[in-house]
């Protein structure tokens, strides 16, 4: 008969749940979050397991890869559809909820969440750990700059400010105490951003795929590594517009009988790849010299909607044109006709 498992995973314990093809319980129980202890644990009640779901989380990449090594049959679940089906019951309990997951799995109503690859893990955890010291660094420069407004000096965004404040101690040295550790810090996360660029302008070189994307203008290692480690299976999209829907770069809808509303982006997925996109479309409209369809359609729809909103379009197009490039095998053409 066969057998179909939820899990719903904590840090330090796993609650178990296994129903056969009738939906009887024939076992629930727990075991501490570690693949060995869980595998053990299903041979023993679930040896003839069909499905075994869990929710995406901060452990699931690693559960997933774990368990697929040994022989399971995991599926991970999106966790906002999975919390949908989850919120109709009344109580909430771990237990609940693992029965809850078992039961979507043997109905077969869930979506299936992609999990990423191993490479594809690492490089977008470089590029999140670059993003921390980035926005860390961001905020010492900002107390710096409240700091010298206390004294009636205004930095201004523009120029090195290391070298501004050391203006500022020059004139005043009692202040050394004051700044110094500020300086400290901001020197050391310059150097390790500075490092993590290193490795990921490496990566970016020796990837046939990022070089390609990168030949898109505003398109740099960044967006390039951090848009194919998001998507990681470009064959996952039917179509090429079907990315911005999934980065979240597409309008929300509201329809209901005669209300029909459109929104602003859902601002779904990945936040960082979706920065890293509007970043780009900014460069396009306002850095780059070189003509291209993309840029006047942009600049177009800058004068008709606004820039803001041309360039969150513009990001999207950016997303769809990746993709196609991936699948293509093609690069960018100045003069391609854009839809």
């Amino acid at each position: 008969m066969k057998q179909y498992v939820g899990l719903d995973i904590s840090m330090e314990e796993t609650s178990i749940c296994v129903l056969d093809e009738n939906g009887g319980v024939t076992f629930e129980g727990s075991a501490p979050t570690d693949p060995e202890a869980i595998a053990k644990l299903l041979r023993r009640h679930a040896g003839n397991a069909e499905r075994i779901v869990f929710e995406t989380g901060s452990l699931s990449n690693w559960l997933w890869h774990q368990l697929r090594t040994l022989g399971f049959p995991v599926i991970c679940l999106d966790a906002r559809h999975a919390n949908a089906a989850l919120s109709m019951r009344i109580n909430k309990s771990d237990q609940n909820d693992a029965k809850g997951l078992a039961e979507m799995a043997r109905m077969g109503w869930y979506r299936e969440a992609a999990v990423k690859g191993a490479e594809s893990w690492k490089t977008r955890s470089m590029l999140a750990a670059r993003t921390k010291l980035v926005n860390l660094r961001r905020d010492l420069d900002n107390q710096m700059r409240g700091l010298c407004k206390g004294l009636g000096i205004v930095l201004g965004k523009a120029g090195n400010l290391a070298r501004k404040v050391d203006a500022v101690l020059a004139q005043a040295p009692d202040l050394q105490d004051i700044f110094a550790p500020l300086l400290l810090a901001q020197s050391c996360l310059t150097e390790q951003i500075e490092k993590y660029d290193r490795q990921l302008l490496a990566v970016a070189k020796g990837d046939q795929t990022v070089r390609r994307m990168m030949t898109v203008p505003g398109i740099g290692p960044l967006t390039a590594l951090s848009f194919v480690v998001t998507i990681d299976n470009p064959t996952r999209f039917r179509h090429s517009a079907d990315v911005g829907a999934y980065l979240g770069l597409t309008p929300k809808r509201h329809q209901s009988g005669e209300i029909d509303r459109t929104g602003r982006i859902s601002k779904r997925g990945d936040h960082q790849v979706r920065t890293y996109l509007f970043e780009a479309a900014n460069v396009l409209l306002t850095v780059v010299g070189r003509g291209s369809a993309l840029k006047r359609w942009g600049s177009k729809l800058a004068k008709r909607i606004g820039a803001k909103k041309a360039k969150v379009a513009v990001a999207r197009k950016m997303a769809v044109m990746l993709h196609a490039i991936w699948t293509d095998g093609t690069e960018f053409q100045a003069e391609m006709r854009t839809a």
